[in-house]
């Protein structure tokens, strides 16, 4: 769910370019009242969380608070009721309103409020309306009351905001400067298509033929693993080698015997055909924090969010910063 509120707020001026303020506490702070982070779900490497949160059935029987019955609008397709609403996934949209507001946060081509990343990007757009600026607590505390109209709900939610923001830099969370740079960077580019031999410091481009699955770069605008970590670093101010090999010399080099315990957000993550010879390295990401990175993985797969368990092959990382 951390990475689902981290990149709904990156993505946020995507689609509202006007919107201030928006930071992962504020989705935090929300998705805590709603679903407590979805709590006793399972949450899958794509942001798929199973099995699906349901609300009370909004048929106006008092359940859950409700004395106002909500006829159904979306056929049961994410609630399962074709009589009547229920509120939906981590951040509790009615249907209606998600249909309204559903982006596709993880770029995987489908919308759904049962995906962690879809409706944490969907929550951001909603809070941002037309533009808000969230850094402001009056406009915040407005943004929250659109989302439930009941100011104890805003007060609630919001002693969970600045819960979240008093812990500052610590290590599982992304730090400020060049590292939150880097990070953020490479959360807005999610949904990019893989091109082989694509991207770089100026951002995605088509690559060069062919991939050794076949794919011909030349027809695919987008990044490979180490096109992107180039584009995210360059946004840093730093410029970093063309493949994942080279890159493995940017700073100071962290050990696979080390673990990847040893790995601080920011940092690029390495695989390789043998872990203690660097010119084996075959790809590179960005490690995220709690175990999770962002990479741009292999030919018909976006960048998006992996564990770094995603591959076998772990051969440590590197900190340029």
């Amino acid at each position: 769910m951390f990475a689902a509120y981290l990149t709904g707020a990156a993505q946020v001026n995507a689609h509202v370019s006007h919107c201030m303020g928006m930071r992962w506490q504020i989705l935090a702070g929300v998705a805590r009242v709603e679903s407590n982070h979805a709590a006793g779900r399972t949450v899958g490497a794509v942001g798929d969380i199973t099995p699906p949160i349901l609300g009370p059935r909004l048929d106006g029987s008092g359940a859950g608070g409700n004395t106002t019955a909500i006829p159904d609008t979306d056929d049961g397709l994410w609630d399962g009721d074709t009589t009547y609403e229920r509120a939906v996934g981590p951040f509790q949209f009615l249907p209606a309103t998600f249909r309204s507001y559903g982006k596709d946060g993880n770029g995987d081509g489908t919308t759904s409020p049962h995906n962690a990343d879809d409706a944490a990007a969907s929550a951001a757009v909603y809070l941002c309306g037309n533009g808000r600026d969230l850094s402001d607590r009056e406009q915040l505390r407005a943004a929250l009351h659109t989302y439930n109209q009941s100011w104890a709900y805003v007060d609630d939610v919001l002693s969970g905001i600045d819960r979240y923001d008093a812990l500052g830099n610590v290590p599982t969370l992304p730090p400020s400067g060049s590292a939150s740079a880097v990070i953020q960077a490479a959360l807005a580019q999610q949904g990019i298509p893989y091109s082989w031999g694509g991207g770089g410091p100026s951002g995605p481009s088509t690559g060069i033929c062919c991939s050794p699955g076949g794919q011909d770069g030349r027809t695919v605008t987008g990044f490979d693993c180490s096109g992107l970590t180039q584009y995210a670093y360059a946004k840093a101010g730093i410029e970093l080698p063309r493949t994942a090999a080279a890159q493995t010399g940017a700073g100071q080099r962290i050990p696979a015997s080390a673990g990847v315990g040893a790995l601080q957000p920011g940092d690029l993550v390495f695989y390789g055909y043998s872990p203690t010879a660097d010119s084996t390295i075959h790809h590179v990401g960005i490690y995220l924090g709690e175990g999770k990175m962002i990479n741009a993985p292999r030919p018909g797969k976006p960048v998006r969010i992996d564990p770094v368990t995603a591959m076998p092959d772990y051969a440590g990382g590197a900190r340029p910063l």
